[in-house]
This record gives structure tokens, C-alpha cells and sequence, in this order.
């Protein structure tokens, strides 16, 4: 019988996963063994540690639900979703940067028509959106469609509102124009906390860490022969630009957000009695591999 021992365990797993049928799936797992196991030599891990952090990783599954994915706002603290999409998302010079798509998509965002007030309701500042899509030649990129969501202004999204049930607001998906042009209402993004209330939320009261993202508002964009786009635009200046939770902010990401008095004509030609902002983007997607 072969004696295994802290110096010798690692090595042992190793061979146990030569025979995986999938090349990639060997890798990945070899590679998660060896580091695995590094860490747990290099920190002395006790049995109670040990404890605490399947405990931690369970009530994190336990928090897991179809409005709730605890297991992303995990990932997204600890910057592991924003290195992937670095990894994984290198734009071409000139074509708009991608940031994390975060835990609060939902796949029954109402269709929208061009110009539409997609807040339906929820709290916040009027914002009159005017964009369009281009490819890397500056060329309209047609019919795109857009997955756009945000939270009101009480940061909250519609997800996390229980009185809402299944009511969605302050998002929709909507289809750019033959000349890739694309307008909404909705309503000016602020800063917000992310969830606190479960071991994410404890995880960063331990160290030390505020749980604040700043203002925002998401899009998805998809077009044939093009790379989809998972983005930000986010509102400058904000509080927390330099100390995302998320680390998803980059510089070009910043919106212009125009503020405009009551009593100003909005670009859908309705006199506001109440101040409002507008934003003006252009999203340029790079071509598909």
C-alpha cells in the first residue's frame, strides 16, 4: 500500500487524472489541483479553516437563485470575472471595450420599440439615450439587437424588488435601425452597493472593502458577423470610478451624461417639467472570428 503524505498527495491526484478523456478537461482540473494544493501549503490551512470555507462556499450556493447568483457576485469581487473577460474578450484597437456582465440579466426582457421609455415606472432622473453601431470601418452596422438593464435610483434592480413579481423595469431589448441607430428612455444610473446580505456581503466587511459600483447602465449587442458585446457605459465623474467592487470600470467606458434644466425640449421633442439628462454613444463591435 502506498503511503501518501502533504509532499506526496498532489502528485498522486495527478496520476489519478491522466486518463481523462478530454484534453481540456484534464488541463483545467490539473492545473486547479497543483495551485490548489499550493495554496493549501502555502497558508497552513487548519481543519477549521478548512470548515469555514465549505461552509462559506455552500450558503453561497444556497443564495443561488433564478433573480440571485451569488456564486457571480463571488467571482466578480474577487476579480476573477473581469480577468477572464480580459482574457478572453482582447478587442481590436477601436472597437468598444467589454466589462462584466454581472448577476442581474434576466433572459425576459420586454421587447421595445425605438424611443420608448423602457424605465416603465421605476425611480430616478429622466435619460434620453441616443446611439448607434458601428463595425471597425465606421460602417452602421443594421438591425443590431440591444439587451440594455440597469438599476433605479434607489439601486436597486427590478430583480431584486419582490413587489414587482414579474414585472420588469428599467430594462428591454430593442433592434437598431437599418443605419445601426438606436434611442430609449430610462432613467440617469447612481451608484449602488451589491447585495451585503449574504457571505459575499461578509467576505468584504472582513476586508476592509466598501461594496459600491458606480453608476451605469448595461448593454449587450449582437449582430451577425459581428463579436457580441457585454459592456458598460458609465457615468463621469461618480464617487467610485477608482474603487469599483467589481473592477469592471475602463476609461473609455466613461458616458458623457448631459444634464439639462425643466423647461428644456428632450431629443423626443417633449418639454420637461422636471430636469433631465441625456447621453449620446457609440458602440463600435469588432467582426466576428
Amino acid at each position: 500500500m502506498k503511503n501518501i503524505d502533504e509532499h506526496t498527495i498532489t502528485q498522486a491526484v495527478l496520476q489519478r487524472l491522466q486518463h481523462t478523456p478530454d484534453a481540456r478537461l484534464k488541463e483545467v482540473l490539473s492545473a486547479l489541483v497543483t495551485h490548489l494544493h499550493d495554496f493549501v501549503r502555502e497558508v497552513k490551512l487548519t481543519e477549521a479553516e478548512w470548515k469555514a470555507g465549505i461552509d462559506f462556499l455552500t450558503e453561497t450556493g444556497h443564495l443561488c437563485s433564478g433573480t440571485r447568483q451569488e456564486f457571480i457576485l463571488l467571482s466578480d469581487t474577487l476579480g476573477v470575472s473581469m480577468l477572464t473577460v480580459a482574457l478572453n474578450q482582447k478587442k481590436p484597437p477601436g472597437a468598444t471595450e467589454a466589462t462584466v456582465f454581472g448577476p442581474f440579466h434576466t433572459e425576459d426582457a420586454p421587447k421595445a420599440d425605438l424611443g420608448a421609455d423602457i424605465a416603465r415606472g421605476a425611480p430616478g432622473v429622466p435619460l434620453f439615450v441616443e446611439a448607434r453601431v458601428h463595425d471597425l470601418a465606421g460602417r452602421p452596422v443594421p438591425r443590431a439587437e440591444i439587451d440594455v438593464w440597469q438599476a433605479d435610483d434607489d439601486g436597486l434592480y427590478d430583480l431584486q424588488r419582490r413587489e414587482l413579481g414579474d414585472e420588469r423595469r428599467a430594462r428591454a431589448v430593442l433592434q437598431a435601425d437599418a443605419q445601426g441607430r438606436f434611442r430609449f428612455r430610462s432613467i440617469v444610473p447612481t451608484p449602488y452597493p451589491i447585495p451585503t446580505d449574504g457571505p459575499v456581503g461578509r467576505m468584504l466587511v472582513a476586508t476592509g472593502r466598501h461594496p459600491w459600483r458606480p453608476g451605469h447602465v448595461h448593454f449587450m449587442i449582437r449582430a451577425p458577423g459581428h463579436q457580441t458585446l457585454v459592456t458598460h457605459i458609465f457615468k463621469d465623474p461618480d464617487p467610485y470610478l477608482d474603487s469599483d467592487v467589481v473592477f469592471g470600470v475602463r476609461s473609455s467606458l466613461l458616458g458623457r451624461f448631459v444634464e439639462h434644466p425643466a423647461g428644456d425640449t428632450a431629443p423626443d421633442g417633449t418639454r420637461m417639467a422636471v430636469p433631465f439628462a441625456t447621453l449620446d454613444q457609440t458602440f463600435v463591435l469588432a467582426t466576428a472570428p
